[in-house]
């Protein structure tokens, strides 16, 4: 009745991988899709993994629904599907990538002799810029307690020949590509570019490290650690000062895989997981190289190969204005992120930053860009005299240290600064600016799918409302003030009725929504869900769609990652359809359509999991202008339609392409461009 999670996610990553070997995507886009790959899976291991490993060694059988079953077949099933994978990714690199850079007039050294006339520039390139960033260790004595391999950091572990007859001495050498570029380009020969990895210039003079000493041999390796923050459950002093503690920790927290060299022989791993305090089946044999997540930084060489540019559309109404307020007091707007600019939310917050009427501006900030244009206008909000109220969530994963740093920068602005508590995190996506001239008051709200993060705006798809309602503003004010009590138990006094909030009214609209389409069902009438989701796991409402197909709703979904229901089992789930949509852009809108006919619509931060629904702050507001109405509806439907990247689950949750037998493929995220392209 319910896939498994872990397994789940890995058939994304699959897809992911899928589109590094489609020949017709753009080749170095292929590199990129390379580069996530390695990346997402770096972060399976740093965050789940572990969590897989801990539940597959409790005795006897996890007696739970498969949303959270880990047994030790599910275990080997996931090791068995992250081995088939990496396979997949070194043909791939190897017999499609680096054959094609070669047609592209590009040599990649990739475990090949560099050519004789490069010698002597790898040579001094090693002694002029990377031998000072070398740390070799030797694993001896008090050496093996001083030294700890960091998270995802590269090494070697390099043999060399003892004095005593017979005997051996393993050293550590550091990769210093965290400071340097992991890739180098070298000087072109007949109009042939060469690039080669920082790890081959040092293995190529290993001799000026060691001087004298005969090298047996080298292999590669890397760590991944355990990545989750260890939080009180109740608050009790200082968050941020718990999280700071934390992070320092992070990297070297309990090795969650250890990454190496294929090859290396038995004794060899045996002795480096007792001296690293690894674990025998959390060792995974690997390439010759390792941490691919740096195919990022490949160098392009200024070759167009990359995708078309789609340039953003710019939104007219707030670029012929000049004045944002009077144009979201006239109507509501609805962006679509990355297709549209994103400039007007920047003009959003850069007008209240100096608009004399502005008062007050709340926001709630989850991910934030590095050099934020949006934090800066707060900034210069508060120095501009007006209350400016900021819920930073300083537990969003990875983004910890970015969003200490702003959270001290604003609160010195004069900012007024509130951090969630340990057990909950504010992912919401929301902002409210009042204005009051001659005793009248205004207000203006953003609701997001996604982060308010101009950076991830350029290549993630989300939706952007801004409106004037004012029973949307007495709604997100009243939250806003809940959250300035830090309270860890919702206000049961608060009523919502425009937006819906997790842990307060969430499940019971959705629940309500569900059941209004199975009473059409049951009538004869047209009934019909649509959900376009990141993430589908929390049981109870994979319980719902399942009894509304068993009703006879039809029911579409489209989900980007974790899918853990089921399509098609007989008599279960006979009307629900799934697919999943990878392409350029990353999909990251949260849509939910109810009913045919004057469906009801809504869009906002939540997925479908335990995590959003049960221990996050999540908002989704009811669109009610009815062209932004439309717009999500057809938004969905092109989606839904394409036959060029979406791929479809069968029973068995295998992806299949979806193909209509058209002559050429309909491409969603093309067919979305053109047709707001239309309507601008």
């Amino acid at each position: 009745m319910f896939y498994n999670r872990d397994l789940s996610w890995l058939g994304f990553n699959l897809r992911v991988l899928q589109e590094a070997g489609d020949t017709s995507v753009p080749l170095f886009e292929r590199i990129k899709f390379l580069s996530i790959f390695s990346s997402n899976l770096d972060e399976f291991f740093r965050v789940r993994y572990p969590l897989v490993v801990a539940l597959s060694q409790l005795e006897g059988k996890i007696k739970a629904k498969a949303t959270s079953d880990i047994t030790d077949d599910i275990s080997e099933k996931i090791q068995a599907e992250i081995n088939s994978q990496v396979e997949f990714f070194g043909s791939i690199l190897m017999n499609e990538i680096i054959p094609e850079l070669k047609n592209n007039r590009i040599n990649f050294y990739y475990g090949e002799d560099p050519r004789p006339e490069h010698i002597a520039e790898i040579k001094e390139i090693f002694l002029s810029k990377v031998l000072s960033f070398i740390q070799p260790i030797f694993l001896e004595g008090e050496n093996i307690k001083r030294f700890t391999p960091e998270n995802n950091r590269l090494y070697f572990i390099v043999t060399l020949k003892g004095i005593e007859e017979g005997s051996v001495k393993q050293a550590v050498i550091n990769i210093p590509s965290d400071k340097l570029p992991r890739f180098f380009t070298l000087s072109s020969i007949e109009d042939i570019e060469y690039v080669i990895f920082i790890d081959d210039i040092i293995r190529n003079n290993l001799i000026y490290i060691f001087p004298g000493l005969e090298i047996k041999s080298i292999y590669s390796v890397k760590f991944n650690r355990d990545a989750e923050l260890h939080l009180d459950d109740e608050f009790s002093g200082d968050l941020l000062a718990k999280i700071e503690k934390q992070l320092k920790k992070r990297d070297f927290g309990p090795p969650s895989r250890f990454l190496y060299e294929r090859g290396m022989p038995k004794n060899l791993q045996l002795f480096l997981a007792a001296i690293f305090e690894v674990k025998f089946q959390d060792m995974f044999a690997g390439g010759r190289y390792h941490h691919l997540s740096d195919l990022s930084s490949f160098p392009s060489f200024n070759k167009d190969l990359h995708y078309e540019k789609l340039v953003p559309l710019p939104f007219s109404k707030t670029n012929d204005s000049g004045d944002i307020f009077n144009v979201i007091k006239k109507e509501d707007i609805l962006l679509h992120i990355p297709y549209q600019s994103y400039n007007p939310v920047l003009s959003f917050f850069n007008q209240a930053a100096i608009d004399p009427d502005v008062m007050e501006i709340y926001i709630t900030l989850y991910r934030v860009a590095s050099e934020s244009h949006i934090v800066n206008a707060l900034i210069s909000a508060a120095k501009n005299g007006k209350k400016v109220t900021v819920f930073i969530e300083l537990k969003a994963r990875f983004d910890e240290a970015n969003n200490i740093k702003w959270s001290k920068v604003m609160k010195a602005a004069g900012v007024k600064i509130i951090y969630s508590l340990p057990g909950i995190k504010v992912h919401s996506k929301i902002a409210l600016v009042i204005k009051k001239k001659s005793g009248k008051q205004d207000a203006f709200a953003i609701l997001s799918t996604g982060n308010f993060n101009e950076i991830t705006a350029q290549f993630y798809t989300d939706h952007v409302l801004m409106t004037a309602d004012p029973e949307i503003y007495k709604e997100l004010l009243q939250l806003f003030q809940f959250l300035e009590k830090k309270s860890a138990d919702p206000d049961k006094s608060l009523k919502f009725k425009k937006l819906i909030v997790s842990q307060f009214n969430f499940n019971g609209v959705v629940e309500q929504l569900i059941k209004d389409e199975i009473k059409k069902a049951k009538k004869g009438l047209p009934a019909l869900i649509r959900l376009k989701v990141n993430n589908l796991e929390e049981d109870n409402f994979i319980e719902q769609l399942y009894k509304a197909s068993r009703a006879g709703v039809k029911i579409e979904l489209i989900v980007r990652s974790i899918c853990c229901l089921i399509p098609g089992m007989s008599g279960v789930s006979d009307t629900i359809f799934i697919k999943r949509l990878v392409d350029r852009y990353l999909e990251h809108t949260r849509i939910m359509i109810f009913g045919t006919e004057d469906a009801k619509v809504y869009m906002g931060s939540s997925d479908l999991m335990k995590r959003n629904l049960y221990h996050r702050i999540e908002v989704c507001v009811e669109i009610r202008d009815e062209n932004c109405k439309k717009q999500l509806i057809d938004y969905f439907d092109m989606q839904w339609r394409d036959t060029n990247k979406a791929v479809e689950f069968n029973s068995t949750m295998d992806q299949l392409k979806n193909k209509d037998g058209e002559a050429i493929p309909v491409n969603a995220q093309k067919s979305i461009y053109n047709y707001l392209q239309i309507q601008s």
